[in-house]
């Protein structure tokens, strides 16, 4: 099996931030085992940074040392930033998340649903998996230039489902969302997010497109070959990352844990971050506040999860607990709110208790929502912080 057992790394820029021994023997355990080649997480409370660390390596080739300023993509946790990015727009009364959709995108006023009737979507229902709405077809996506280009593609035949009637995870809704930030404000996806996210919460490394050409500070992403116990080095989707690629609202980001973690405080601050409103308190509640109804919502849905779909329901991007559980969700309060990612990053915020946890690391196809690694990651971090 091939792994190094780097211990944790301080990068020079953040010598001062605090870092917990035990949150990274937890996560070295990992790197130790031959779960993850290397990770970095950390701990915030709306105000303070209390935990950034890292563990293991970042490239297996170059056998560099992660550092706490590596590059993640980040995936699916870009959507609770497009959630944001409507929210700031329905807090200067250009939209609200209870609009029909067809008002600011004209091609989803024919839209049916399978019944034959106008599927009237709004954009909440976009947003929390309720919509139905169909997603691109490979080609489409990998052509798509801009967001608009897919629009087309999601409105060619009825939604799967009656909207409303079920929770079912989707893409495209998420990125018709983007798009309506486009037309709203009248700024590409990406300019308005570096404009009034990424500069204001001093978010200097999340970006859309990553030149990897002249940089060393992407945490490569690593696969585990079944039959011989090696990791190989995987690449992101070709839609993703690249210069001429849309910016996708659903998982277009790539970020580093502290730039997450400013994000995190954010939302922990009820819209406030370093003593400035950036989100109203009307919008954290949208944000936070289930509007899924009884559905059974997230991703633990199935029996080797535990069924624990009543558990959870879907705010406006985000995933809500609306029941602690042991394991993941058993140090987190009710109302915590978060989302991973696809490479197995995760964000998880808890207002109650005010902190957050963030982890980044890069093992392609790996749902970790229900993971140890998150489970003994969040908890460590909970027992040694002494949150109550």
């Amino acid at each position: 099996m091939l792994f190094f057992a780097c211990g944790s790394h301080s990068n020079k820029s953040n010598d001062s931030i605090p870092n917990v021994k035990a949150i990274d023997d937890v996560m070295q355990a990992f790197v130790d085992s031959g779960f993850i080649p290397g990770a970095v997480t950390a701990v915030v409370s709306k105000d303070n940074i209390l935990h950034l660390g890292s563990v293991g390596v970042a490239d297996y080739e170059t056998r560099s040392p992660m550092q706490p300023d590596h590059i993640f993509w980040i995936a699916s946790m870009t959507k609770p930033v497009t959630a944001v990015a409507l929210l700031m727009l329905q807090d200067e009364g250009k939209l609200s998340v209870d609009d029909p959709v067809s008002k600011y995108i004209p091609e989803f006023m024919d839209l049916k649903a399978p019944s034959g009737k106008d599927a009237n979507l709004t954009i909440t229902q976009i947003m929390n998996h309720t919509s139905g709405l169909r997603e691109a077809d490979a080609q489409t996506a990998m052509r798509a230039k801009e967001l608009a280009d897919l629009i087309p593609s999601y409105v060619s035949g009825p939604t799967q489902f009656e909207p409303g009637s079920r929770w079912n995870y989707c893409q495209s809704g998420i990125n018709t969302g983007a798009r309506i930030v486009e037309v709203v404000s009248g700024l590409r996806f990406d300019q308005f997010l570096q404009q009034r996210i990424f500069d204001p919460l001093e978010m200097s490394s999340t970006t859309f497109y990553p030149v990897w050409q002249s940089s060393t500070q992407r945490a490569a992403g690593y696969i585990k070959n079944r039959n011989n116990g090696r990791f190989e080095k995987a690449e992101v989707a070709e839609i993703f990352g690249k210069p001429d690629s849309a910016p996708l609202g659903n998982g277009g980001l790539f970020s580093t844990a502290l730039d997450y973690a400013h994000f995190a405080q954010l939302l922990l601050g009820k819209g406030i971050y370093k003593g400035k409103r950036y989100l109203s308190e009307n919008a954290m509640t949208y944000l936070t506040s289930v509007k899924t109804g009884e559905l059974d919502c997230g991703f633990l849905q199935e029996a080797q999860y535990g069924n624990l779909g009543a558990n959870y329901g879907w705010g406006v991007g985000t995933c809500i607990l609306r029941i602690p559980h042991p394991g993941v969700a058993a140090m987190l309060s009710p109302g915590s709110f978060g989302h991973g990612g696809a490479w197995g990053t995760q964000a998880w915020i808890d207002p109650v208790r005010d902190i957050a946890y963030i982890m980044m690391i890069q093992r392609p196809n790996f749902n970790s929502d229900a993971s140890n690694i998150r489970a003994e990651f969040q908890q460590k971090a909970f027992d040694e912080l002494a949150i109550k």
